[in-house]
């Protein structure tokens, strides 16, 4: 599940929408776009992108889920080109077209209007009645989002300094992992895999995976060690040993009493956690990144030979680069609802100088294709001490509090006793900790912005059973 080298960018266009059947009048349209392009814009040639997001047609349609295509060529083609599909409250699936033509003669307006055509999918298949033949409507780029427009630029890393902490140096942890949620049985489930090249012997993959039952106690099931051969790294990003394969569409594998054998697909941009530039220039002892957010999972999972059907289950499959594992830690995944996700990490170093600080906290908060805080370097250092997140990795119960850019946030995370399993890691030095886990964690998240010199409560959001947690001791 290697990190994807992506340009992205978002978009919000607001506007209305006329439907050509039912009422005449026009409803509220819009659209809040994820766009990434998994390369650099060319500005003399044509550039493919895919699209994910929010769109919204007031008392019609709000599909947190859309996805689709644009075609970027201002200059060579002279045009943009958007193509939306989403699905309305009938349960119907539609596609927005759009169509811009940048010209010199008015830049301001060709950049920034956009007639739209509403039409439905190719294939209804509902056997209802008769869809709508469509629609037509028309999308501002409102200037005032400019800021925030330019804010959400990310251009892609080198290509070595984008993959400079997979080494094959000694001492070094490669980390793929993936957790999900059956929203029919609420059931959790956890694939760990590693790559180790200790201090002293030779590389091995090794790892486990565990089911949480609702109404059972977790079972867990190591595979491995294996002597690695060959270079997962190499060709294909992804996990490959004789007992288990983790790809960003795959997973699949056996572990005493498991199996399983189970597709994945990607739900949104890769979320970083970590500083980008962690990442390219080997700042922190170890890094983490949430290449496929809520990514959508379904297959099967057997124990003991009893199939446990996995349909549609909501998660995330992240990587972990570095040294080894933080002295302590804590680690949170949440999708909170159908359009937001919270991911913490918080972690102390292993390093004798910076073993006695308090841990720092990455913390990212994404909701309609935007992330918070903006900066990804915010939530660890802050702008000052009064404006630092904090969070005591503990058990059972664990909590962060922070604030930037005009809000602040307040998590509390709690690990049932009866759904926690405990593992225990060895790093590449040969040194152990123990993660203590659970797949049906709940949190309590209170989002708050200031206004008029007062704090207001913005969102509440209380997650019960589905949230991904732990807690790393020594």
């Amino acid at each position: 599940m290697g990190e994807g080298r992506t340009t992205h960018f978002a978009e919000t266009m607001e506007g209305t929408l006329r439907l050509a059947r039912g009422e005449g009048r026009e409803r509220g349209l819009r659209l809040d776009l994820r766009v990434d392009t998994h390369r650099l814009l060319r500005p003399l040639g044509s550039t493919t992108a895919d699209v994910t997001g929010r769109v919204r047609v007031s008392g019609w349609a709000d599909d947190p889920h859309a996805t689709g295509r644009m075609l970027i060529a201002p200059l060579a083609q002279g045009r943009i080109d958007y193509q939306v599909r989403f699905t309305a409250q009938d349960g119907r699936a539609y596609v927005l077209e759009g169509h811009k033509s940048p010209t010199w003669r008015d830049p301001l307006r060709s950049m920034t209007f956009l007639p739209v055509r509403l039409r439905p999918a190719e294939e209804d298949g509902t056997g209802g009645p008769p869809v709508a033949s469509g629609g037509e409507g028309v999308l501002r780029f409102r200037l005032r989002g400019l800021p925030r427009f330019m804010a959400s630029w990310r251009l892609p890393a080198p290509p070595a300094a984008a993959g400079s902490y997979d080494s094959v140096r000694p001492g070094r942890l490669n980390v793929w992992y993936s957790t999900f949620s059956d929203p029919a049985t609420g059931t959790g489930y956890w694939f760990h895999h590693e790559l180790v090249r200790p201090v002293d012997g030779a590389p091995y993959t090794h790892g486990w995976a565990a089911v949480y039952p609702p109404d059972a106690s977790p079972v867990l099931e190591r595979f491995g060690p294996h002597p690695l051969t060959g270079d997962p790294l190499a060709g294909v990003p992804g996990f490959r040993c004789p007992s288990a394969v983790a790809t960003a569409t795959r997973l699949r594998g056996r572990a005493g009493r498991l199996a399983w054998d189970l597709e994945v697909s990607a739900g949104s941009a890769p979320l970083h956690t970590f500083p980008r530039l962690a990442w390219r220039r080997r700042l922190l002892p170890a890094v983490h990144v949430v290449p496929q957010v809520r990514a959508r999972c379904s297959g099967s999972v057997r124990l003991d030979g009893q199939p446990f059907p996995v349909a549609d289950a909501v998660g995330a499959g992240a990587r972990i680069v570095g040294r080894g594992n933080a002295h302590r830690w804590a680690w949170l995944h949440a999708d909170l609802d159908d359009d937001t996700v919270l991911e913490v990490v918080a972690a102390v170093s292993t390093l004798p100088l910076l073993r006695r600080l308090p841990p720092l906290v990455f913390l990212r908060l994404r909701g309609a294709g935007r992330d918070w805080p903006r900066g990804d370097w915010r939530s660890a250092l802050g702008v000052c001490g009064a404006r630092r997140f904090t969070a005591r990795p503990e058990l059972p119960a664990w909590s962060v509090r922070g604030r930037a850019g005009g809000r602040r946030v307040t998590v509390r995370v709690h690990l049932p006793e009866e759904h926690r399993t405990a593992v225990a890691y060895t790093d590449p030095d040969g040194s152990g900790a123990t993660c203590h886990n659970s797949e049906r964690a709940d949190v309590h998240v209170r989002l708050e912005r200031r206004s008029a010199g007062r704090w207001r409560t913005e969102r509440v959001w209380d997650v019960r059973s589905t949230a991904h947690a732990e807690v790393g001791l020594r």
